[in-house]
């Protein structure tokens, strides 16, 4: 069976935005939905996160498929850099849904002070090639953190597809998303 793991961003539970949506959506096609709530999400640490994923997943194949939504894009990469992956053993896809390798516009010093070892702390994009078969980058061309172009560039040296939606924000329930059929339909393009 395939095993879909939904990574929530900073700031917010798995029960905020388009995720619950998502999840019935799935479970209504037959697919088992891990939905964690992760640690100290008002002040996300990377290893508690990597961490948390690592404990969720347990031993991942290739019908282990995530969607990650902003910092949960970045969590799903760094178990991917981190995890000690058996030899010839992928995972099956990704969804990264407002994804970043950096951002600006951050509201205070605090909040830059956690994001900083998100920015610093470098990523392996050929290490995640070989555990990453296939993966999509849904963003936003207005995204209110910025980064767009460099980004969308990260993200194509990881093998990503990019989806650009035009004016959507951050991809919240703020931004109007209580419901994100752009992933739904672009997991199921992986999965098929």
């Amino acid at each position: 069976m395939k095993r879909i793991v939904i990574v929530h961003q900073w700031m917010a539970g798995a029960e905020g935005d388009w995720r619950p949506w998502l999840k019935a959506a799935l479970e209504k096609q037959g697919y088992a939905v891990l939905m964690p709530e992760m640690p100290d999400r008002d002040a996300p640490v990377i290893e508690k996160w990597v961490g948390k994923l690592a404990e969720v997943v347990g031993e991942p194949d290739e019908d282990t498929y995530f969607i990650g939504h902003s910092i949960g894009c970045q969590t799903i990469l760094r178990y991917l850099d981190a995890h000690l992956f058996k030899p010839e053993r992928t995972v099956g896809g990704a969804i990264f849904v407002a994804g970043w390798f950096n951002l600006k516009n951050l509201e205070d010093d605090e909040t830059r002070a956690i994001a900083k070892p998100w920015f610093e702390r470098a990523i392996n994009p050929l290490k995640i090639r070989t555990v990453l078969p296939k993966s999509t980058l849904i963003i936003s061309d207005n995204d209110p953190y910025d980064c767009f172009e460099e980004n969308k560039k990260k993200f194509e040296e990881i093998g990503s597809k990019i989806v650009v939606i035009k004016g959507a924000g951050h991809f919240t329930s703020e931004d109007g998303f209580t419901e994100l059929p752009i992933a739904l339909t672009e997991l199921e393009a992986l999965i098929n």
